[in-house]
């Protein structure tokens, strides 16, 4: 009889740590087969576009199971994997658009001349039909009020921050979003420090989006500093600075 209860309760200890590490993983492990699609298709920082459209069944099976969750079960998981969810959302319909027109030179030229490609009702989530503007600025910007979001969601361009090469996950997605910054803000080609003239040259998403930056950090040099390096930063903090924007390259990204 002492065996028989030693037993059931290993198992019941078993069964309630299975259940703990599920719940903690939440939908996490469902963006793996994400992290797949971009291993296989996304190399320096271009997509290979091409090779998607001949196999697209993966892509399409991923927004599948993210357009089968139910949005009172979203509700109820933490920031983080709510987060992570949206950007991932956003990113591989982003692919999944250009895709359906690939060839194409801009993502701009799909859409037509009175509809850009942000407004169209491409996302399916929720039981609803959405435009990635939906995701990016009614559920991820006003939602979650953070300026990093900018360097996550990619517009599938090459003046955007890159695609980054694996899903993002609640596990990781402060230290993910951290290592966008970091990257986008060391790409010459895209944002420049020049100490010696005192000039910031940036992105041009540091323009369009100078609220959410100035919001989160109290300007855009300040946010800047976050993640320029540590002498720069010194540079930048003693004011003095002033910022042109660069041009953005609407060229697609692709391989």
């Amino acid at each position: 009889m002492k065996n028989i209860t030693t037993a059931f309760l290993i198992a019941s200890l078993t069964l309630s740590a299975g259940l703990a590490s599920a719940k903690a993983q939440g939908f996490d492990h469902r963006h793996s087969a994400f992290t797949t699609i971009l291993k296989s298709h996304v190399k320096n920082n271009k997509v290979d576009y091409s090779g998607l459209k001949k196999n697209p069944g993966a892509l399409d099976n991923y927004l599948n199971t993210l357009a089968a969750v139910p949005e009172a079960k979203f509700d109820t998981w933490g920031k983080d994997e709510r987060m992570a969810f949206l950007i991932n959302l956003y990113n591989a319909t982003t692919l999944k658009l250009v895709v359906d027109h690939y060839p194409v030179k801009s993502i701009k030229n799909i859409g037509g001349v009175f509809k850009s490609p942000w407004k169209l009702k491409v996302v399916h989530v929720f039981g609803k039909k959405h435009s990635l503007d939906d995701i990016e600025h009614e559920q991820l910007r006003k939602k979650y009020k953070d300026a990093r979001i900018h360097f996550a969601v990619n517009c599938a361009s090459i003046g955007c921050p890159s695609l980054r090469a694996e899903a993002f996950q609640a596990s990781q997605l402060s230290r993910q979003l951290d290592e966008q910054g970091r990257a986008f803000l060391a790409d010459r080609t895209k944002n420049r420090i020049d100490v010696s003239s005192k000039t910031l040259y940036l992105s041009q998403i540091f323009d369009w989006f100078k609220g959410d930056f100035k919001n989160q950090a109290g300007s855009v040099e300040n946010f800047i500093a976050t993640y320029a390096s540590a002498e720069d930063a010194k540079q930048i903090k003693r004011g003095g600075f002033s910022v042109k924007y660069m041009d953005y390259d609407w060229n697609l990204n692709q391989q």
